[in-house]
Formats: C-alpha cells, sequence, structure tokens
C-alpha cells in the first residue's frame, strides 16, 4: 500500500472523490497549513486530508465558556480534539488537492479544493502548527455487480430528487446529465444526497464499489419513502455543498 505524510483538515462533514470541497480558513493553524502549501510548486499538486470529526469542534473556542467561564481557551494544532487527536477522528478520509489558494488582506484564505483518493488515517502528529497524519491510500475496488447496481441506485436518486424537491419529472436531471461510472455514481449520490455524518461515513469507507452503491440503494428508497408521508420539506440544494467556516 502507498502511504503519505500530509497535513490533516478536520471537519463536521464528509469529503469523497471527485467532489469540490471550498473552504474558508480563518484559524490560524489552517492559515499556516495553507501557507505552507503555497510553497509548493504551481506544478505540483497541493494536497492536505480531510477527515470527518467524530468528536471534537471544528473550530476551537476562542472564549471561556461552561462550565468554567474562567477557564482558558485551548490553542495549538490541536485545540478541540483532546490529548490524543486520533481519537476524535473518523479513521477513514480523503485526500483534497487545492486548486485555489487565495490569502484575503486580513490574511485569512479561500481554498477551493477537490476530493481525490480515499485514505487510512494511520496517526496524528501535533508537533508543528498544524497537524499532519501518516496516511495509507485506499483502493477502489469494483464489487460484484457495480453496473447494474449504478443504474439502479441513479433511478432510485431521481426518485429522491423529485421527491425532496417536490418537482415534476420533466424538470429534473436527465440521464445525460448524470454519469455512468459506477464509482463515480457512488460517490456523487453519496455526496448529494441528504443523510448525516454518519451514514455518509460509512459510504465513504465501504469495502468496494458495490457495496457502497447497495447501501446507497436501501437509504434512497426508504429517504424516499418517508418523504413521501412528510407535508412538506424546506428547499434543499442536492448539487452544491455550503463553504465550511474553518
Amino acid at each position: 500500500m502507498t502511504t503519505a505524510r500530509l497535513p490533516l483538515f478536520p471537519l463536521n462533514a464528509v469529503l469523497f472523490p471527485g467532489l469540490v470541497l471550498p473552504l474558508n480558513v480563518f484559524e490560524e493553524r489552517y492559515r499556516a497549513m495553507m501557507r505552507e502549501l503555497l510553497k509548493t510548486d504551481e506544478s505540483e499538486p497541493r494536497r492536505f486530508a480531510v477527515v470527518a470529526i467524530r468528536d471534537g469542534r471544528e473550530v476551537a473556542p476562542t472564549a471561556p465558556g461552561m462550565p468554567d467561564p474562567t477557564a482558558l481557551p485551548d490553542k495549538g494544532p490541536a485545540a478541540g480534539f483532546g490529548s490524543d487527536p486520533i481519537q476524535s477522528f473518523h479513521r477513514v478520509g480523503c485526500i483534497a488537492d487545492a486548486a485555489t489558494i487565495r490569502e484575503r488582506e486580513n490574511g485569512s484564505f479561500e481554498v477551493l479544493a477537490t476530493g481525490t483518493t480515499r485514505v487510512k488515517l494511520l496517526s496524528v502528529d501535533a508537533s508543528g502548527p498544524f497537524l499532519t497524519a501518516e496516511l495509507e491510500e485506499i483502493p477502489e475496488e469494483s464489487g460484484d455487480g457495480a453496473g447494474a447496481l449504478a443504474e439502479g441506485v441513479l433511478r432510485a436518486f431521481r426518485s429522491y430528487q423529485k421527491r425532496l424537491a417536490g418537482a415534476r419529472e420533466r424538470s429534473l436531471s436527465t440521464g445525460a446529465d448524470l454519469p455512468d461510472e459506477p464509482s463515480v455514481v457512488s460517490y456523487l449520490v453519496a455526496a448529494a444526497a441528504v443523510l448525516d455524518t454518519p451514514a455518509k461515513q460509512r459510504l465513504l469507507q465501504a469495502p468496494d464499489t458495490a457495496t457502497r452503491l447497495r447501501e446507497e440503494l436501501t437509504l434512497l428508497r426508504s429517504e424516499t419513502a418517508v418523504i413521501r408521508h412528510l407535508p412538506s420539506l424546506p428547499a434543499v440544494e442536492l448539487t452544491r455543498s455550503p463553504t465550511s467556516p474553518n
């Protein structure tokens, strides 16, 4: 297996290969990370790893709070993640390739990255100005019947979209607008479906594409059935993610 040591960016969200990740970077530990990435030549990928937070804070506290109003806030690269930060993170994440890192006048950064490869978190180092991690790449195996499962997932996803948006069939995206490669389908649907972080994390760490698609088919059918019986739902944008405030 291929291993690498990369900067680590924990989020209250799951990043999937092929999906775009916009970031608003304002904490000093992550600003330091972006400054370091900018030292990489533009001809080389500016990579960092994203992992979902299992137990901890995406943004460290900046003022005293409950239960001790006099307590000083945590500082440093592991602030908000305890004395052994690896225990605060899910162990499967995704490498992000930063296509754009733009520094603002106030020192914060606007970042646009894309997920590339799944990785397993082996260790976390908090000795520097930002977290770094030893990572092992996870190959994407197809599994049995992935092609047929992808077709079924796309049909179920269209039905799910229609129910969620309250739209008529002719207003939905056609098949020509959606991919047909099974692994791409599996990641697109995982990212676009309105699911909580644990559910998305299970999809990310599925052992192969077919298993991920099979679970998505079950989730989509279940969610569509629930939505069918709800009187109304707030409008949801399925194809875009909000910028993470970091």
